[in-house]
């Protein structure tokens, strides 16, 4: 036997030593029920360890506690030792998270994501696909929801016989939660993409909507302020390969949408820049490409789980074989968000959809709209008759307002609450060691108009006024000094723009600032009144005009003495005035500190 075939089997050994041959106890809970059931908690957690114990190239840990003190799982799977972050960043290879269960009445992807680490340890021919990639699997995300088990959890949903409830045990939805990170969920989470910083993200779900003929739709965002090389990357490399994959396997794929009239295929499909509160906003912003997947709920959970799986491992394989360039790519764009260039442009903050569409086809079932004789609204009926539509699709965007990205935020020291957030995304700060007087600019508010209800435990703000002004002011010693030049620097727009539709001001955390806390009586001010009149007639000019254009205004004589004595001396100079000051010249008052 020559040296040549001798080496070719010494690889192919190597490459299948940690495989092992596949037993009964390998065979997945949900296998083993005839694909009708997911497993519980501790069931899923006994065999994230028994995978764990059988290969090497398996890793079972934990990120955290949940609310109820559930430990949050974690699976690894890496040849070489390649289980801890800093094994993988000296290897260069890439590596992926995939997350099930955030809502915990979506199961697919937990089932699908075991299975998949099995196989990956039992299948010979799968062995290679842990060459260029490190995989990190959360299993359970939101574990003390996926407790609150039963069988009628999810009232739009084919299967499994039980699952979980949809949010965790505070009530709140984590998906709606990253950049706030109120939940402690959340916060764990985020200390472990801080830790690993993936380069490539997965979060597995089950939709809502219209019957389709679809088992399989996603999400990927390529649009608003995603990398334009990351973008052209995802339409041009990943989708182009994934999509005819999936559809060789049975499995054809279709982007996750909304229709213009819920339930209505005919009336029109529309897509959206995903927000930052959302998984796969939230990374995008941070330069990973992160997939939704949406499987189909009126499919049975077998057709589902497969979707899923099949999704995962195209994907598996597409990052394995592409790891050096996508590891560039993101290393390319975290550079490019940290560099003088990228300051220099305008930042867009938020977009409004365009009326532009195209023609598309779309895999639907037919149906009709009936008049409900109980309601009297529409009820739909869906037929199993397959059908392709023509439908128009509204999916192009146009920019609705930007800034001009400052040099640095300031953050005063007694907004601690807002300091803490910022870190607990990584972002890095400085601390002034020293009180400082500053020239910067910042924004004032009016007309505010909040939500008419809570949201996600937040009073947001939802229409205001804003105007742009500078300003000198005093920052006392422990103020928090952002430098953009950071990879995190879009992250830090997402947070403290108020503009933005995920910033802390969006989410409600500054309200306070926008209630007025001292007044004047009537006594006083319908005497002062009189005097501002006599010093400047035109204030006279100006108070009828508003009464005359505002006839809540003009029947209310407190609102009216309100108005004289916001224009006094005595208003208070920071009522509506945002805290969070700009730094266009870090040259200027920062030398002491």
């Amino acid at each position: 036997m020559n040296n040549l075939k001798l080496f070719c089997i010494a690889v192919v050994l190597l490459a299948t030593s940690c495989t092992i041959k596949p037993k009964d106890d390998l065979l997945t809970a949900y296998e083993k029920s005839g694909f009708k059931c997911t497993p519980r908690y501790d069931s899923t957690i006994a065999f994230c360890k028994l995978l764990d114990a059988k290969s090497p190239w398996i890793k079972y840990t934990t990120f955290g506690k949940s609310p109820q003190g559930r430990d949050l799982p974690l699976l690894i799977a890496g040849k070489g030792n390649n289980l801890t972050p800093d094994a993988v960043r000296k290897t260069g290879k890439a590596v992926l998270l995939i997350q099930a269960c955030i809502h915990a009445g979506e199961p697919d992807g937990k089932d699908a994501g075991l299975m998949l680490f099995r196989d990956l340890i039992t299948k010979p021919e799968m062995a290679s696909l842990l060459d260029n990639v490190t995989i990190l699997f959360i299993p359970i995300f939101n574990v003390d929801g996926h407790e609150r088990y039963g069988k009628f959890n999810r009232i739009n949903q084919n299967g499994p016989e039980e699952m979980g409830w949809r949010v965790n045990a505070n009530n709140f939805n984590l998906n709606r939660d990253y950049l706030k990170a109120d939940a402690p969920e959340i916060k764990q989470w985020l200390a472990l993409f801080n830790e690993w910083t993936p380069d490539f993200f997965i979060d597995c779900h089950v939709t809502d909507g219209a019957d389709y003929q679809y088992a399989v739709t996603y999400t990927i965002e390529t649009e608003g302020n995603t990398n334009p090389t990351i973008a052209d990357w995802i339409k041009n490399s990943y989708l182009k390969e994934i999509l005819p994959a999936m559809e060789s396997k049975g499995l054809p794929m279709f982007p996750y949408v909304e229709f213009r009239r819920w339930h209505d295929p005919r009336s029109g499909l529309y897509n959206w820049i995903s927000p930052a509160f959302l998984s796969q906003g939230y990374t995008i912003v941070r330069n990973r490409p992160g997939l939704l997947i949406e499987t189909h709920m009126l499919k049975d959970y077998k057709t589902r789980v497969t979707g899923t799986y099949e999704l995962l491992l195209e994907t598996v394989k597409f990052i394995n074989k592409n790891s050096q360039k996508l590891t560039l790519l993101v290393s390319e764009a975290d550079r490019f968000t940290a560099s003088a260039e990228f300051r220099r442009d305008s930042f867009p903050v938020s977009f409004i959809a365009s009326k532009d569409s195209t023609i598309i086809p779309f895999k639907g079932k037919k149906y009709e709209m009936v008049v409900s004789d109980l309601t009297g609204g529409y009820w739909f009926k869906y037929s199993k008759e397959d059908t392709t539509f023509q439908i128009p699709y509204f999916d192009k965007f146009n920019v609705e307002h930007k800034i001009k990205i400052p040099e640095a935020y300031i953050i005063p020291v007694e907004w601690t609450d807002i300091i803490e957030r910022v870190k607990l995304h990584g972002v890095k700060t400085t601390t002034l060691k020293n009180d400082v007087d500053l020239e910067v600019a910042s924004y004032k508010f009016s007309n505010i108009k909040f939500a008419a209800s809570p949201y996600e435990s937040r009073q947001k703000v939802v229409k205001y006024n804003m105007e742009d002004f500078t300003h000198k002011q005093h920052f006392t010693k422990g103020s928090v000094v952002i430098d953009m030049e950071q990879p995190l620097a879009k992250l830090v727009i997402y947070m403290l723009e108020p503009r933005c539709g995920d910033s802390f001001f969006s989410w409600g955390f500054f309200n306070n600032i926008l209630e007025q806390k001292e007044y004047s009586e009537s006594y006083v001010m319908e005497a002062m009144a009189r005097e501002m009149i006599a010093k400047n007639p035109e204030l006279k000019k100006e108070f009828d005009a508003k009464k005359a254009s505002d006839e809540n205004f003009a029947k209310n004589a407190d609102a009216q003495l309100n108005w004289f004595y916001s224009r006094s001396p005595y208003w208070d100079d920071h009522y509506c005035v945002y805290p969070v000051g700009k730094i266009f010249d870090k040259t200027l008052g920062l030398s002491q500190n």
